[in-house]
């Protein structure tokens, strides 16, 4: 059976004051794929060795279904863990591998062998079981890593960053099978990437990270379509940020640029911030008819990143703003170029108002 995990309030200072983790709360449901998601040196790493065990926080509690585990060693806390860097022993076997748990455990031969098939079925690695970690490609690798972590049976599995080393295609591949992997047993998963896409594409939910604390907790719908914070806003994808007076219905971020608010700011006073995704803005050819003053604008066209399926165009306005905006791939007769005149227009209701 997964397990629930329960992270409340806690806190990770190093020597010297250095503090990692700052009270950071937050539940992970059972057979929940979790992501931990932020830049390098955000606490993400650390929060998952504090579960594993193998950090002991210098505050707060970890429980595992309503269990107090903060002070319990990392060998009893019945989770399975997946590194970066496979950590396999390299005289070892694959199955030499992926049993060393179980022989830990004290299992006798023929369990063993029978439970290191299974998992080595799982990760469709059969047939592989005598060869050693320097005759397997990198996705081979990782899948020995990962069939080692299951083969205990363990309540949750915790992953590092597993498949940062490897390439592009391979790495979607295996974020696919993880996931469906994932499902198919049940566990809880506890997944650390700084990748937004990666978390994005793999999470039931995702918990943003940003200088040892806790930026935001939500579905993928929710963290990128109604970030709380600049940073989430600005670290998951591409966004643009504007930031003004708000008065009545009107948000003015200066340089001549006006934004009509989403209904519930309307009578709003003060400085707000708000974000606005680039596909949620739409091109059009410059014309002279009017626009709308609120939810349009002109500008010109200053450069274009072609991304296959869409289009990344860089975009400034008549006051000197620049923003960003995604179309979809039309085809050429479709596509603007640098210097082209266009009209922009969306919708009030894309706008996302931010806490600061």
């Amino acid at each position: 059976m997964s397990a629930s995990i329960e992270i409340a309030g806690v806190s990770k200072v190093y020597d010297g004051g250095v503090r990692a983790v700052d009270a950071v709360a937050m539940d992970i449901r059972q057979g929940e794929f979790f992501s931990l998601l932020g830049p390098s040196g955000c606490g993400k790493t650390t929060t998952l060795r504090m579960i594993a065990g193998f950090e002991i926080p210098s505050a707060g509690a970890i429980r595992v279904d309503g269990a107090d585990i903060t002070h319990v060693p990392a060998h009893k806390r019945d989770m399975g863990m997946v590194f970066q860097n496979y950590a396999l022993f390299p005289h070892r076997t694959v199955a030499e591998n992926v049993a060393f748990g179980l022989r830990m455990r004290g299992l006798d031969k023929a369990t063993i062998a029978a439970k290191v098939k299974a998992a080595l079925a799982m990760v469709e690695l059969s047939g592989l079981e005598d060869r050693r970690p320097a005759q397997l490609s990198g996705g081979q690798q990782q899948r020995v890593a990962l069939a080692r972590a299951i083969v205990i049976a363990p309540r949750v599995l915790l992953c590092d960053e597993p498949l940062g080393a490897l390439d592009k295609k391979l790495r979607q591949q295996m974020q696919f099978e993880l996931k469906q992997l994932q499902k198919k047993l049940g566990l809880t998963l506890v997944f650390v990437t700084h990748d937004q896409e990666e978390a994005l594409a793999m999470s039931d939910r995702i918990a943003v990270m940003n200088g040892g604390r806790v930026e935001q907790v939500g579905t993928p719908t929710e963290i990128y379509n109604q970030p709380t914070t600049r940073f989430v806003a600005d670290f998951i994808g591409d966004t643009n940020i504007f930031r003004g007076e708000r008065a009545g219905p009107n948000l003015d971020v200066g340089k001549g640029l006006i934004l009509a608010l989403p209904p519930s700011e309307m009578q709003s006073t003060g400085v707000l911030s708000v974000a606005l995704r680039p596909e949620k803005i739409r091109l059009s050819p410059r014309t002279d008819a009017a626009v709308t003053a609120g939810s349009a604008a002109r500008g010109v066209i200053e450069s274009t990143n072609f991304l296959g399926g869409a289009v990344l165009y860089r975009v400034t306005l008549e006051g000197g703003h620049r923003v960003l905006v995604q179309q979809p791939n039309a085809g050429t007769s479709r596509l603007f170029v640098p210097g082209n005149g266009v009209t922009l227009d969306w919708t009030p209701a894309d706008l996302v108002v931010l806490k600061d």
